[in-house]
C-alpha cells in the first residue's frame, strides 16, 4: 500500500509498505478522507514538542471496513461499513482510565502523534475505537474527531441556556465549540485577531457578538455586552500563551476556565482576581466515546454542518507537494480534507 511518511521536519516521502494483518479483536479500514490537524502542520514544521520522526501522520480518519478479526463481544461492524476512528488508544487500567477517563490515560497513545496514523491506504485499529455510520459522508466522519474536541470541551464546562460562553480563538476547535455551545442555548461572545474568522462567525454561525482584540479592549466589550455580569464560561482553543492569560478576565464571579488549547510555557494571573470569583480552571483534553456519538447524532439531525468546516481539499497523491502552502496559510484554510 501506498504510505505518506513525514521523515525529517519538512519533508514527505511516499512508501510503499505491506497493508497491516489483523489479530483477535482488530478491523481494517480503507481509508477515504484524512482531516490534517495544526497538530499534524506542527509536526511538519518541526514544532510538536516530544514528537519523534519518521512518522505517518494522520488521525482524523474516515473510511470502509475492508476486513475484520472481531472478538466474541464485538457487534454491528459488517464490511463494507463507513466509518470513523477514535483516535486515542488507552490502556484501560490506568487511574483515569478506571475512572471513565480515557481521553487522558496516562500511557495514551494519539494515532499519528505517538504511533503511526492514517496517512495511507489502509490502517488497523481495535475494534473498540470504530464507529458505524452509513448515513454521513467520508467528510462528515472525518469531521467528527475534531468536532468531539469542541463537544468535550463545552461538556466539561456544563454550559447552559442563557450563559454567556466567550469562545477564545475561531479555528477549527473553537469553531466546533461554538456550534456546541448554541446547541445548548448559550449566548456567544467570539475572539479573535483575525477578522476574516469573526466574520466566517456571524455569517455561518450566526454568532451576534464578536470581538476583535486588536481593534478594541476586550474587556470593556465583554463588560458591554454582558450588563457588566462578565461570562459564566470562558473556552481557550487558541493555545497561545498571552490569550490564555488575558482570558482570566472575561471571567464572571463563579465562572469557569476551560482550556482546550495547549501551549509549552506557564500560565501566569493574579491570584486574588480569580479567588475573589470563586472561579474553576479546567484543562480538556481529547474526547469521549460519548463525545463522538453525540457529534454522530448532531451531524445527521444537522445541527453541525460540514460544509461550515471544510475550505480546501486535496488528493492523497498530491498532499505532500500541497502541505507546506497549506501549513504556510493559517488565515485562510480552516479544515483541509485529504481524499483517496
Amino acid at each position: 500500500m501506498k504510505t505518506l511518511v513525514c521523515e525529517e521536519p519538512l519533508r514527505f516521502v511516499y512508501k510503499e509498505s505491506v497493508i497491516p494483518t489483523l489479530t483477535e479483536g482488530e478491523v481494517l479500514i480503507r481509508i477515504k478522507r484524512i482531516g490534517i490537524c495544526g497538530t499534524d502542520y506542527h509536526a511538519y514544521q518541526g514544532n510538536q514538542p516530544f514528537f519523534q520522526y519518521p512518522r505517518v501522520l494522520g488521525h482524523e480518519l474516515s473510511g470502509v471496513i475492508d476486513d475484520f478479526n472481531l472478538s466474541e463481544n464485538a457487534k454491528g461492524l459488517k464490511l463494507g461499513d463507513k466509518a470513523c476512528v477514535l483516535p486515542y488508544l488507552y490502556c484501560g487500567n490506568c487511574v483515569a482510565c478506571r475512572k471513565g477517563k480515557p481521553n487522558c490515560c496516562t500511557s495514551i497513545q494519539v494515532l499519528g502523534v505517538h504511533t503511526d496514523g492514517g496517512m495511507c491506504e489502509y490502517i488497523k485499529v481495535p475494534e473498540q475505537y470504530v464507529f458505524v455510520d452509513n448515513e454521513l459522508s467520508f467528510n462528515e466522519l472525518a469531521l467528527v474527531e475534531p468536532l468531539a474536541i469542541g463537544a468535550h470541551g463545552v461538556n466539561n464546562a456544563n454550559v447552559k441556556a442563557d450563559d454567556y460562553v466567550a469562545i477564545i480563538g475561531s479555528g477549527p476547535i473553537g469553531l466546533a465549540a461554538i456550534n456546541f455551545a448554541q446547541i445548548k442555548g448559550a449566548k456567544i461572545i467570539v475572539v479573535d485577531i483575525n477578522q476574516e474568522r469573526l466574520n466566517l462567525c456571524k455569517t455561518k454561525f450566526n454568532v451576534e457578538y464578536t470581538i476583535n482584540s486588536l481593534e478594541e479592549n476586550t474587556v470593556e466589550a465583554i463588560r458591554r455586552i454582558t450588563d457588566g455580569d462578565m461570562c459564566d464560561v470562558v473556552i481557550d482553543a487558541t493555545g497561545n500563551l498571552k490569550a490564555i492569560n488575558s482570558s482570566f478576565y472575561y471571567l464572571a464571579h463563579t465562572g469557569k476556565y476551560i482550556l482546550i488549547g495547549l501551549q509549552k510555557g506557564e500560565i501566569s494571573f493574579s491570584h486574588p482576581e480569580f479567588h475573589k470569583r470563586e472561579a474553576t480552571l479546567m484543562s480538556s483534553r481529547n474526547a469521549l466515546h460519548s463525545d463522538f456519538d453525540f457529534v454522530l447524532g448532531s451531524l445527521k439531525n444537522g445541527s453541525v454542518k460540514a460544509e461550515n468546516y471544510i475550505t480546501h481539499d486535496v488528493s492523497f497523491d498530491d498532499i505532500a507537494d500541497k502541505f507546506d502552502g497549506l501549513a504556510k496559510n493559517p488565515q485562510k484554510v480552516i479544515k483541509a480534507m485529504i481524499k483517496f
